[in-house]
């Protein structure tokens, strides 16, 4: 199994003698998770919002999907060419130039929403500019994640990092789904671009001084290739990235499309599908402080015994369960597939070059969003033609079979964390 870890080391730098924070927790990480945790409080309200800001203007599921699609159909387009782009550019000027169009877009939605009433169409372009400031976005994130800690101390400092991004989803959600029942989708929608500007600006100020100059003398689609070969060499990379390629699709059905609909019908409407929202949230949240401590061996396949609850959800909206249920399946979904998220980074951490990773994260965001716009499109439809309860219980029982089916790949069953080395950071400590 590939395994060779090709990244240049720079030795560290001492902690300043009066900081309190650890010695993996430089500039850098401090700055990328100060702004995914203020991105993250307003991106998850905005995604409610979306889905109400459509069903006010007498749209339903299938508008949803469209509106929903729109933003990850360019996302998908996009991704690959963001992933060679991050590995070829600067990485926080590429985030820097994504936040801003989102900043655009969303704050454009937010006008539209406030100041009258927004058509389809209208909404699925500027849904479709922010899924393309994304596409470019997620690489270079990634990859300056990935590059800002050192690796001996990387399992902790990713799982830190979901814990301040996921415990912003959890009160993005909640607060969400609260404003818009109070004061409408359009002035969240107004506050997730606000986010977007304040993330922008933080990003600024990353230093990629440390990240050794990238040669471009070869094109892009040869970087392309270079990231392909990198990617399809190994098993348990491309295996786990189809598993969710089918996963993410049909649970972002159920979350962006039936559970909305399934909250006006069922459960009384935003308020208490962001309840449930935010104890997804939550359940992250504890995931993530789990893996500060705990340190699986065989990274990926306790994290994929982990996504087997990622089915849950869909199987209790399918019963329309009481709200109470509703959240404790998605406290537990939330859970486990964020232990899985804290293994997935620390074996990419681990086993992808340091001036591959946003090429290499390239193809994994696309793998798996690949066929979410197709999903959310046909989300509609499939309620039409065979009810929302069967579309939903389909969702859930294939979320279990994709899972079963790639821990037949033997890598993804064998694949150990390497022990400890002493601690080289990459970054010196602010």
């Amino acid at each position: 199994m590939p395994g060779r870890d090709s990244r240049p080391v720079t030795r560290a730098a001492p902690p300043l003698p009066h900081s309190r924070r650890p010695a993996w927790a430089g500039r850098n990480y401090t700055l990328l998770t100060a702004a995914a945790f203020v991105t993250n409080l307003g991106s998850q309200g905005a995604l409610i919002a979306a889905a109400f800001a459509v069903l006010e203007t007498g749209g339903d599921g299938g508008d949803v999907g469209l509106v929903a699609a729109a933003r990850t159909l360019p996302l998908v387009l996009f991704l690959l060419i963001g992933g060679a782009v991050a590995d070829r550019l600067p990485r926080h000027r590429v985030m820097v130039a994504a936040n801003a169009v989102n900043f655009l877009s969303q704050g454009a939605f937010a006008a539209l929403v406030l100041l009258g009433e927004p058509r389809l169409w209208q909404m699925m372009v500027l849904t479709a500019l922010g899924g393309t400031g994304q596409a470019f976005f997620g690489p270079a994130s990634e990859g300056m994640l990935l590059s800002s800690v050192s690796g001996a101390q990387a399992g902790r400092a990713f799982a830190f990092y979901r814990t301040a991004m996921q415990g912003a989803a959890l009160g993005g959600a909640a607060l969400g789904g609260a404003m818009v029942a109070a004061i409408g989708p359009g002035w969240v929608l107004a506050a997730d671009s606000a986010a977007f500007a304040v993330a922008g600006a933080l990003r600024a100020f990353l230093d990629v001084s440390h990240i050794p100059e990238r040669t471009t003398s070869q094109g892009l689609l040869a970087d392309l290739r270079e990231g392909w070969q990198e990617f399809s060499s190994r098993p348990w990379l491309w295996g786990i990235v189809l598993q969710f390629s089918i996963a993410n699709a049909l649970v972002g059905a159920a979350d962006s499309v039936y559970g909305p609909l399934v909250a006006r019908d069922d459960l009384g409407g935003a308020g208490p599908w962001g309840v449930a929202l935010g104890f997804f949230g939550a359940g992250t949240v504890a995931g993530a402080l789990l893996m500060t401590r705990w340190r699986p061996g065989r990274l990926l396949l306790v994290g994929t015994l982990c996504v087997f609850p990622y089915a849950l959800p869909a199987a209790a909206l399918a019963v329309a369960a009481p709200v109470a249920v509703l959240c404790a399946v998605m406290f537990l979904s939330g859970l486990t597939v964020e232990v899985f998220g804290v293994s997935w980074m620390t074996a990419l951490h681990q086993e992808i070059p340091e001036e591959k990773l946003s090429r290499v994260t390239a193809y994994d965001w696309f793998g798996s969003v690949a066929l979410v716009p197709v999903a959310l499109a046909l989300a509609g439809p499939a309620e039409s033609a065979f009810g929302r309860s069967s579309a939903l219980w389909g969702c859930a029982v294939a979320v279990v079979v994709v899972t079963a089916a790639v821990l037949c790949v033997p890598d993804v069953r064998n694949l150990t964390r390497r022990p400890e080395k002493a601690p080289a950071a990459v970054e010196t400590p602010a």
